[in-house]
Order: structure tokens, then C-alpha cells, then sequence
């Protein structure tokens, strides 16, 4: 249950990020929009309806996840370059999943949305200096400031783990 929940292994909060990071992170940050769309390339809607596990999101409530999420955090990072070390509000993920618009919004729209957002926050991302990606904000549900370098780390790893999760599904069913 722990690969098909984590794929790539779980996120390590506290694993070092360098300078000499930053570049190769940002790289997998920009690959997750045309990663995922090659994930679900040629699924049909039952294949989009079925989750990456039992109890898990559909491959549907994956893709609308992702840019969500990336919209979360490119808003923190904003918030992080322009106020000192902001407050953000966490999100009910699973919530979020629940809601009309995942039910009712092809697929297509939220990878386009990905692509978009994508481009938007890695030429935010490549603009940053060392400095900048020390700034931070305090995450509520983690009890700590996170830095923008950290964000890099997060960020790079939730695209590798839910385009993971697609594939993996797709090489356990054969398709």
C-alpha cells in the first residue's frame, strides 16, 4: 500500500537543498504540465474515472489536484517575495477534490490551466536570487517557516508523485 500510496517515496521535509539545486528543481517543476499530460495521454473517461488506488483520487481528481496545488503555491511564493515571512492558509485537499467543478470540468482544462500557471512560475522561479530563495512563509499545518528553496524541493517532488501515480496504474492494469 505504501508504493502505490507513494510512488517515489515520501516528501523529506528536512532533505538539503543548494544553490546548485535550484536549476535541476525548477527543470522538474517545468517538465510536471507535459509529464502529466503524457500520464494520461490516450485514457478514456472510465480509465479517467478509476483511482490511482483503492481509497485514492480518481486519475480525473489527480489532474484537476496538480494545478490547484501548483496555484497554491505559486501564490505563496509571491506572498513570500513580497511580505515578511506571511501566515498562508492551508487547504483541504480532499475537500477540494470534492468539489462541482472537478466533476464537471474536462481534464483538458485543468492540464491547459497547468501549462499556463507552469510558465508563469518558473519564469518567476528563474528570476529569483540565492537570496530571494531564502525568503519564506510560516505554513500553519507544518508549524514552520518554509523557504522558497524548500518549495523547489516540495514542488519538483508532488509532480513526480502524482504523474506516478498515473503511470504506475497504468503499468498495473496494462494500459
Amino acid at each position: 500500500m505504501e508504493s502505490l500510496r507513494f510512488p517515489v517515496g515520501r516528501l523529506d521535509m528536512d532533505a538539503p537543498v543548494s544553490e546548485a539545486d535550484h536549476q535541476r528543481l525548477i527543470d522538474e517543476i517545468a517538465s510536471t504540465p507535459v509529464n502529466l499530460r503524457k500520464a494520461v495521454s490516450g485514457l478514456s473517461a472510465d480509465q479517467m474515472a478509476t483511482p490511482y488506488r483503492e481509497g485514492g483520487w480518481t486519475v480525473s481528481q489527480l489532474v484537476h489536484h496538480v494545478p490547484e496545488s501548483h496555484m497554491q503555491a505559486f501564490s505563496r511564493c509571491k506572498f513570500a517575495l513580497t511580505e515578511e515571512k506571511p501566515i498562508i492558509k492551508p487547504y483541504d485537499e480532499a475537500k477540494w477534490s470534492e468539489t462541482p467543478d472537478v466533476a464537471s470540468t474536462r481534464p483538458e482544462v485543468s492540464l491547459t490551466l497547468l501549462d499556463a500557471l507552469q510558465e508563469r512560475w518558473v519564469n518567476l522561479l528563474r528570476g529569483l536570487s540565492a537570496e530571494q530563495m531564502q525568503r519564506a512563509y510560516f505554513h500553519p499545518d507544518h508549524g514552520r517557516l518554509i523557504t522558497i528553496e524548500r518549495m523547489l524541493a516540495m514542488y519538483a517532488w508532488h509532480g513526480r508523485h502524482h504523474v506516478a501515480h498515473v503511470t504506475k496504474l497504468r503499468e498495473r492494469n496494462g494500459w
